[in-house]
Parts: structure tokens; C-alpha cells; sequence
């Protein structure tokens, strides 16, 4: 059995300065630390804070890591995630890895040393070492929002063809310069978001010439975004890749003088709790977030009853909420 003796000797390290860097307990030289961990990973080792003779016993807990709180879509998602794991028995420990790569790792490794009997993780845009941690330990885990590829329990709303029908009925009014605001590059959903608003584009033979920026998945990206956009001034509509960036959207748009509607048609992929008392009100993408947070419990919970099942891809139905934004009297 490995020890934490064995990971000191593997380390180069004494049995002390391992229990500091896993228990956080005194400052230790990142070099250090990082051999510390290093040999942690190789060695398939778990720190156990609880009793050791619990290692076989199931906790009940479930590890969520989901970055960026803040945004009202996420945090409908870890609500349906608490609602569903508290009617089925099991607490939660969260942590944020601000869609850092590095910071994500760390954070899911410390909630697995806590010994939870699961995770539910958004990745973020590299997650490369975090897959690999997941599978070295064989944690069982759920990527919800953001898909990693093929072999995973990974649950997402629909996301290319909803975009798609945004772009479509932009053109059925009428325009024909169409730019959207892309989220966080390596991101699967904003991957399917661009193919979406390609497909649409090319559905209605019309031509983007380089009419997609990048907003990063925040406010002050999408900001900056719109305002290199608008730099081209025969576009009269665009699309935002998430709600989060809208916001900064319709910031620049005011702050340009631009009148929505009436200079530039609006649409937006996530619909927010605030999108109906906009003016004009936004017309945006609903997606089912609550219900996410439901299906990535479930799907971790029958993981946990049944580990040796097939990986599933769960997609959810959105909802077009139609409203004034994009130019139309509803």
C-alpha cells in the first residue's frame, strides 16, 4: 500500500514536508511542493483527511468544481446540482477554478483528498491534466456544460443549432452582415456556438468575412469585442455567445451610441433572469440550467451505483424566448 512515506522517498523529501504541502500546513518551496505532487500523481496516492478507517466507507459527498459564480447561468446550474444532491442524500464541497488550468487541477485534487465519492466539474479550456488526474485515481466524475471528448459521463445543453436558428432569423429580416461575439477559445461550447453561427450564415448563403471576435466569456472581453466589430459599419446585427457576455455587449452598443433595435439587432445564446425587463427586451437562448445541474447528479450517482456502465453524452432541448431585441414586435 503506499504510504506517505513512500511518496517522501519517491519525493527526495522527508515524511514532514509531505504532510505540510498536502495538509497546508507550513509555506514549502513550489519546486518542493511540486515534487511533492508529482510523485503523489505517479504513485496513485490519497491523502486521507478523515480516519483511515473510513477509506472503504462511502462519505455521501460530492466534489463540484464550477469557475466563475458570478454568472447568473452557472449559478442556476449549481443550484439545480444542490437541489438534486440533497434530495438524494449527499452534501456538497465546491471549489472554483477560475477556468485556470493549473488552479483547476489543484482544486479537484483537494476535493478528492477529501474523500468525496465523486465529481462534477465544468472544465476549462485545457483540462488535459485534469482528465488524466481523474483517470489515474479512476474518480468517478461528470463534465457538465463544457463536453472533453468521447469516454466521459458529460452532460451540456444543445449548442450549434440553436445558434444556427438565432442567425436564421436574423436573415429572415433582412440582414445580411451578421457578427457574432465567440466565447473562451478551447471551450467546447464555444467551438459549437462558432460552427452553429457558421452554419447559419452559410444556410442563408450569406458570407461572414471575418465578422467574429472574440469576447472571452466576460463582460469586458465582449466590450472590447463589439467595439473592433462595430469598426465595420455595414453590420446591423450580432450574436452573443453567452449571456455573460451580452452584458458588455449592450455596454458598448450604449456607449457608442447605438440604439438597440434600431441600429443593431441584438440575439443572445443563455437567457438570463433580467433578459424581460431589458428594453427592448432581449431575445436570447434558454437553456434548461437548473436541469443540468439535475442530470450531471443523476448521471454521477448511477456512475457510483454502476461503475462498469457505458460513458453517456447527455444533450438538453433550449428554448427560443422571442422578444424585441432582435427587431421583431412580439
Amino acid at each position: 500500500m503506499t504510504t506517505m512515506a513512500t511518496v517522501a522517498r519517491v519525493a527526495g523529501v522527508s515524511v514532514a514536508t509531505v504532510s505540510h504541502v498536502l495538509n497546508d500546513t507550513r509555506p514549502v518551496r513550489s519546486a518542493t511542493r511540486q515534487a511533492v505532487l508529482e510523485a503523489v500523481d505517479e504513485l496513485g496516492y490519497t491523502h486521507n483527511t478523515l480516519a483511515r478507517s473510513l477509506v472503504t466507507a462511502s462519505t455521501r459527498t460530492i466534489a463540484v468544481a464550477i469557475s466563475t459564480v458570478n454568472n447568473p447561468y452557472l449559478t442556476d446550474l449549481l443550484q439545480g446540482i444542490e437541489a438534486e444532491a440533497v434530495a438524494s442524500g449527499y452534501t456538497l464541497l465546491f471549489g472554483d477554478p477560475h477556468d485556470d488550468p493549473d488552479h483547476e487541477l489543484d482544486v479537484v485534487r483537494t476535493l478528492h483528498q477529501r474523500r468525496v465519492d465523486g465529481v462534477i466539474v465544468a472544465p476549462s479550456a485545457r483540462p488535459t491534466e485534469l482528465v488524466r488526474y481523474l483517470d489515474r485515481h479512476r474518480v468517478p466524475a461528470v463534465f457538465v456544460d463544457r463536453l472533453v471528448g468521447e469516454g466521459y459521463d458529460q452532460v451540456t445543453a444543445e449548442s450549434a443549432e440553436p445558434v444556427a436558428r438565432l442567425v436564421d432569423h436574423l436573415a429572415e429580416h433582412g440582414h445580411r452582415r451578421i457578427g457574432m461575439v465567440s466565447g473562451l477559445p478551447g471551450l467546447s461550447t464555444t467551438a459549437e456556438r462558432v460552427a452553429g453561427y457558421r452554419q447559419g450564415l452559410w444556410r442563408n448563403r450569406l458570407v461572414d468575412e471575418d465578422l467574429i471576435a472574440t469576447g472571452y466569456s466576460e463582460p469586458d472581453g465582449a466590450y472590447g469585442a463589439v467595439s473592433r466589430l462595430l469598426s465595420d459599419e455595414t453590420i446591423t446585427a450580432l450574436v452573443t455567445g453567452n449571456n455573460f457576455m451580452t452584458i458588455g455587449a449592450m455596454r458598448a452598443l450604449r456607449d457608442t451610441g447605438r440604439s438597440i433595435p434600431e441600429d443593431i439587432a441584438l440575439v443572445s445564446y443563455d437567457d438570463f433572469a433580467w433578459a424581460d425587463l431589458f428594453s427592448p427586451r432581449l431575445t436570447a437562448v434558454a437553456q434548461p440550467s437548473r436541469e443540468l445541474g439535475v442530470r450531471a447528479v443523476r448521471l454521477l450517482l448511477s456512475r457510483l451505483a454502476d461503475p462498469e456502465q457505458q460513458p453517456r453524452t447527455v444533450r438538453l432541448p433550449t428554448t427560443l424566448m422571442h422578444r424585441e431585441s432582435c427587431g421583431c414586435r412580439t
